[in-house]
C-alpha cells in the first residue's frame, strides 16, 4: 500500500489557496481597517473574530453537505471550484471599495466573502480522506500540510513586495494601495484551484481508490449513528482539539506583546522566533508523516503534547532573550514548538476521519475545524482577562495548563489510530484493501 504523492499534492492545491487567503486576511486587513479606515484595535478585532463564529457554524453544515452532493464533477469540486471563484470575484471588488473609501461597502463584501470562504473549507479539507485508503491518511495530511504551506509563504513574500507604505509628515503610516496584494493573491487562489480542477477526475479517483468501510469496526454505518465507545473516543480527540488550540493560540495572539512586555522586544524582533517555528513545522511534516504510519497516531500526538508543553515550560524561564546562550535556547525551544504542533496536526484530523463512513466524511472534518475555532475564539477572551490581572507573565503558565489538559483527554482516546494491516503475501502487497 503506497500514499499516490503526486494525487495527494494536487488535492493540497486547493488547500494552498484556502491558506493564502487566510495568511493574506490575518495580515492585511486588520491594517484596512485600522490605517485606512481609522478603526479602534478593539473594533478591528471584533471584526476579526467572525471568521471564526462563522466558521463554528457553516463548517459542519457544508461539510454534510458536500458529503450528500452528487453531480458530475463529484462531491467537493463543486464546491471549491465554484467557492473559489465566488472568492476571487469578492475579494476583486473588496480591493475596489478599500481604494474607494467606502467602509461600509468594504465591511457588507468583507463578510460576504467570510461566508463563501467558510462554504468550501470543509469540502476541500474532505477531499483528502475521499481518496486515501485510512492507514496512509496521516501520511497524506502530511503532504496536504506541506502544499497548504506554500500558500501562506506566497502571500508573506506578496505582502512584502507589493504592499509599500510611506510615513507623513505627522508620524502616520499611510499605505500607497492595496490593489496589487489583493490581486496577486486572488490570482494565486483562482491558478492553484484550476490547476487541481482540471487534472483530476474526482469521481474516476474516488472510484480508482476504492476507500472502504466495510471491514472497519470503528466506523460508523454509512449517516448512522456511531457505537458508544467510539462516540466517547470521538468526543475526548475533539475536546484534545479544542484544548491544544486553546494553549497554542493563546500564545500566538499574544506573541508579539509578550515580548515587548517581558524582553523589550518589538513585533519584528519576536516574529523571526515564530518564522523558526513554521520552517521546523514544514520540514517535519513529511518525517512526521512517515514516523506516526509506524509508531501510531496516538502516541505520536502524546509525544508531540509532551514536547509542547515542556517548550512551554522552558520559555518561562528564559529571563534575557539579549543574552546569546538564552537567545539560542529560545531559538531551539520554538523549532520543538514547531515539531511538535507538526506532530499534532497531521495525526490528529486523521483520527477525526477514521472513526467515520466514507460517506460522512465532510461533516466530521466540519466537526474537526468547529472546534478548533471555538478554541480560537474562547482564548484571547480568557487569556486576554488573565493577562489584565496577572501581566503577560501569566501566558506560558496558561499554556502549560491547557496543553496538559490536551493530554489528558487525548489518553481517553480509544480509537482513529489506524496502521497499516500485514500482508499475508506479496500480491497482497499491490492491492488497497482498507
Amino acid at each position: 500500500m503506497k500514499l499516490n504523492t503526486k494525487q495527494t499534492v494536487l488535492i493540497g492545491l486547493s488547500f494552498a489557496s484556502i491558506l493564502a487567503f487566510w495568511q493574506f486576511y490575518d495580515q492585511v486587513v486588520p491594517v484596512i481597517l485600522e490605517n485606512h479606515f481609522s478603526l479602534s484595535t478593539a473594533a478591528t478585532n471584533t471584526i476579526m473574530s467572525i471568521d471564526n463564529i462563522l466558521a463554528v457554524f457553516m463548517l459542519p453544515l457544508f461539510g454534510t453537505a458536500s458529503d450528500r452532493t452528487r453531480t458530475r464533477m463529484g462531491r467537493r469540486t463543486p464546491y471549491i471550484l465554484f467557492g473559489t471563484v465566488a472568492a476571487v470575484a469578492l475579494m476583486i471588488v473588496l480591493a475596489l471599495l478599500t481604494e474607494g473609501g467606502s467602509f461600509w461597502g468594504f465591511f457588507v463584501c468583507l463578510m460576504a466573502l467570510l461566508v463563501v470562504m467558510s462554504v468550501y473549507r470543509s469540502p476541500a479539507v474532505a477531499y483528502m480522506p475521499d481518496v486515501t485508503p485510512k492507514p496512509l491518511r496521516s501520511k497524506g495530511n502530511a503532504v496536504i500540510n506541506l502544499v497548504g504551506y506554500i500558500g501562506g509563504i506566497f502571500s508573506t513574500v506578496a505582502i512584502t513586495l507589493l504592499l509599500k507604505d510611506h510615513v507623513t509628515s505627522d508620524g502616520a503610516v499611510e499605505y500607497d494601495t492595496f490593489i496589487p496584494i489583493f490581486a496577486a493573491v486572488a490570482v494565486f487562489m483562482l491558478i492553484t484551484v484550476l490547476i487541481m480542477v482540471f487534472t483530476l477526475n474526482e469521481n474516476k479517483i474516488v472510484r480508482e481508490a476504492n476507500v472502504r468501510d466495510d471491514d472497519d469496526e470503528s466506523a460508523a454505518p454509512a449517516g448512522g449513528k456511531l457505537d458508544k465507545a467510539v462516540f466517547k473516543s470521538l468526543v475526548f480527540i475533539l475536546l484534545s482539539v479544542f484544548l491544544w488550540f486553546t494553549a497554542y493560540n493563546g500564545v500566538t495572539t499574544a506573541f508579539s506583546r509578550y515580548f515587548e512586555d517581558r524582553f523589550g522586544v518589538g513585533a519584528g524582533g519576536s516574529a523571526i522566533y515564530l518564522t523558526v517555528a513554521t520552517i521546523a513545522a514544514i520540514a517535519s511534516f513529511v518525517p512526521l508523516g512517515i514516523i506516526s504510519s509506524k509508531l501510531g497516531r496516538k502516541k505520536t500526538i502524546l509525544l508531540s503534547i509532551v514536547l509542547m508543553t515542556a517548550c512551554y515550560v522552558g520559555i518561562i524561564f528564559i529571563s534575557d532573550i539579549g543574552a546569546t546562550a538564552q537567545k539560542i535556547a529560545a531559538f531551539a525551544v520554538f523549532a520543538l514548538v514547531g515539531v511538535g504542533w507538526a506532530g499534532i496536526n497531521v495525526n490528529s484530523f486523521p483520527m477525526v476521519v477514521e472513526m467515520c463512513h466514507s460517506s460522512d466524511v465532510g461533516k466530521y472534518t466540519g466537526y474537526y475545524y468547529a472546534f478548533s475555532m471555538a478554541a480560537q475564539i474562547f482564548t484571547p477572551l480568557l487569556s486576554g482577562q488573565l493577562i489584565t490581572y496577572f501581566g503577560y507573565r501569566i501566558l506560558f503558565p496558561y499554556a502549560v495548563v491547557f496543553s496538559t489538559l490536551a493530554f489528558v483527554t487525548m489518553c481517553f482516546v480509544r480509537h482513529g489510530d489506524s496502521k497499516p494491516t500485514e500482508k499475508k503475501s506479496l500480491l497482497e502487497h499491490f492491492d488497497v484493501d482498507d
